[in-house]
């Protein structure tokens, strides 16, 4: 429905903000879901032996919870990335990821209540798809309100607080596994997770809906007085005047854009964005999702690992990879995007060739193969990281959430369903070679995803993402 023209210089004026407490508020709010995510993964894998002894409660083999189970998760991830996604562009940023949170409450509380399989497998897809619409909600927020001097690396380091979670989680499986009775342990791991959500929905009712969001869906009022409220707050903490902004564009408000006309934006206006999306996604969705929920089967398979210990091993995994996007994103806004997404992508494809190899050779243990994972892990997870942020800058505004949730879902289907389930089966056989032509798979795709990065990628840095992609909505 159209509500009207307006000219106005909200994005402009949310650029030239400086980096202020209100930032933080937005960072805390919104970065934390990463950690939920993390932990969940991690704790399906570092739990899959004790789910699957005697007296656990459930019918279930290891191979089934990081297999079809986790594909089950990711599944629902995927479901809830296009379901969810596609409310946040229609309702806004602010209630869709209030609901999404909710949705993941319930579901990891209903898992740590399973008595059969079929509810285990049912409720984690539940899970998923809460946390699969966090990412479309959560990210398209968080580009829109970060001043684009500081949102390549801010969107990275939220994302990579992923591994926060996953570092927490394999730690607290330790002491689950090894203190507590089998058929219990793992239920408290779950609800542990319902707790930490609980604070994290505490925090994030403070955290504002997008201006930009509000000024295109005819509410230009509010978002006028929310940057308003927003530049004398920071000038006030911050004792600075800000320079008024000069640049402006006119948009032709809508309540709403259709479906069909987001698909034609994604796939006809933008074929090589397109293009670019579904590599990015496709490469680390296959190689994280399948890594994550199979390692500690890894571990317990080839190196006699006991599975009550498996979590020390992944807690420095998850170390290498939050390190890897704290250390390097800064180089996403200053390098450039192109350099260092295809440099990270094709670089840990390399190295996992070669830890593959070292594999296959017998000459690794528990500790060298970690190390070596560690290695490649942390020039990979800045990559992955920067998937999400460049299907969130490079389409119009519009459509920014269900973009990302678009390609979420298909990458993460083609990398992370198919991933643990071909993962799984190969490691399941004891076979090194088997595993090895895992590892080999794993790599091929993320070395695929960077030499696309190289031909098709966006240099969107310091940007402002009207300039990146002219709203649809732009007279």
């Amino acid at each position: 429905m159209s509500t009207g023209t307006i000219r106005t210089d909200v994005p402009a004026r949310l650029d030239r903000l400086p980096w202020a407490r209100w930032h933080w508020m937005i960072v805390i709010g919104l970065g934390t879901v990463w950690v939920l995510d993390g932990l969940e993964v991690t704790i399906v894998g570092n739990l899959s032996g004790r789910l699957s002894e005697p007296g656990s409660g459930l019918d279930i083999t290891q191979s089934q919870v990081t297999g079809l189970g986790a594909a089950i998760y990711v599944l629902g991830a995927c479901c809830g990335a296009l379901f969810f996604g596609w409310l946040t562009d229609r309702f806004g940023r602010k209630k869709l990821f209030m609901v999404t949170l909710a949705v993941y409450l319930f579901g990891t509380a209903m898992t740590a209540f399973s008595f059969d399989v079929w509810w285990f497998f049912l409720f984690r897809f539940v899970t998923g798809a809460g946390i699969g619409g966090e990412y479309a909600a959560i990210n398209s927020a968080i580009d829109e309100l970060i001043p684009a001097r500081h949102r390549g690396r801010i969107d990275l380091v939220i994302n990579g607080t992923y591994w926060a979670g996953a570092a927490f989680g394999a730690l607290l499986t330790v002491p689950i596994l090894t203190q507590l009775p089998v058929g219990w342990g793992w239920r408290v791991a779950f609800g542990l997770g319902v707790v930490l959500g609980l604070v994290i929905l505490l925090v994030r009712r403070h955290v504002p809906e997008s201006p930009r969001w509000l000024f295109i869906h005819g509410r230009g009022d509010e978002a006028e007085a929310l940057v308003r409220g927003v530049e004398e707050e920071v000038a006030r903490e911050d004792r600075v005047t800000l320079e008024p902004v000069d640049k402006t564009i006119e948009i032709h408000q809508r309540r709403t854009v259709g479906f069909g006309v987001i698909a034609k934006t994604l796939i006809k206006q933008y074929p090589k964005r397109a293009g670019l999306g579904f590599a990015l996604f496709i490469g680390q969705a296959f190689l994280y999702n399948a890594i994550t929920f199979g390692y500690a089967q890894i571990l317990q398979t080839f190196f006699q690992v006991p599975s009550g210990s498996t979590g020390y091993y992944f807690a420095v995994i998850a170390v290498g990879n939050l390190l890897g996007p704290l250390l390097l994103a800064s180089l996403f806004d200053s390098v450039g995007r192109k350099i260092m997404i295809t440099g990270t992508y094709v670089l840990s494809g390399v190295l996992l060739l070669g830890t593959a190899w070292l594999f296959s050779a017998g000459v690794l243990n528990a500790v060298t193969m970690t190390a070596c994972w560690c290695v490649v892990l942390f020039f990979a997870s800045a990559g992955a990281s920067s998937a999400y942020l460049t299907v969130s800058e490079i389409f119009p505004m519009e459509t920014r959430a269900m973009a990302i949730a678009f390609f979420y879902a298909i990458g993460t289907a083609a990398g992370g369903i198919a991933g643990p389930l071909i993962f799984a089966e190969l490691v399941g056989t004891g076979k090194v070679g088997d595993t090895v032509l895992a590892f080999t798979i794993g790599a091929a795709v993320m070395i695929a995803g960077g030499l696309v990065e190289a031909v098709l990628g966006v240099k969107a840095e310091r940007k402002s993402l009207e300039d990146i992609a002219k709203p649809l909505t732009a007279t």
